[in-house]
Parts: C-alpha cells; structure tokens; sequence
C-alpha cells in the first residue's frame, strides 16, 4: 500500500497532499504549527515540498537526512517551474531592442 501511494504522491502530488490532509489533519496540524495559510501555498505553488515536508516531520523537527530530501524536492518543484517557462518561451512575443 505505501507503494501504491509513492507512486500516486509521485505522479499527483497535489492530490495526494490533500488526500493526507483529509486523512490525517492531526499531522498538518502539528506538522506547520496550526497555521492553514502555508500548507494552501505550499499546494498551490510548492507541492512536492509539501508533502516530503509533512511526511517526513517529527515532533524534533526534520532529520537530517530529511533536509536532504526536502531540499531535493524544493528543486524538483523549481524544474518544474522552469520547464514549463522554457517549454512556453515561444508563446511570448519577443520584445526587440
């Protein structure tokens, strides 16, 4: 089962965000603190940094082996950014100086 969700996270993160968030509100409550605000922006525009983040949190805070993970999700999230910006660069009318 925890394979089946690896791949779904993997392929859906958003959905799977939420889906954990409605399974288990206890973990994003403890995990960001009672705040609602980050958790909605880290789904919107960060969500493979979301859920690594509320996967991996314990009560004494990320591991460090954690921080890795967290850090190579932060760049995943930013490729993605990035790729979709340079797959559209064509769509932009180019400005001539």
């Amino acid at each position: 089962m925890g394979c089946l969700f690896g791949i779904f996270g993997g392929l859906f993160p958003r959905l799977a965000v939420l889906l954990i968030w409605l399974a288990r509100p206890v973990l994003f409550t403890a995990a960001f603190g009672g705040a609602w605000l980050l958790p909605i922006l880290g789904i919107i525009f960060l969500p493979f940094t979301t859920l690594i983040y509320v996967l991996l949190w314990t009560p004494l805070g990320l591991p460090p082996l954690g921080w890795l993970w967290l850090i190579l999700a932060v760049l995943l999230d930013l490729g993605g950014w990035g790729s979709t910006g340079y797959a559209n660069r064509d769509r932009y009318v180019r400005r001539r100086a």
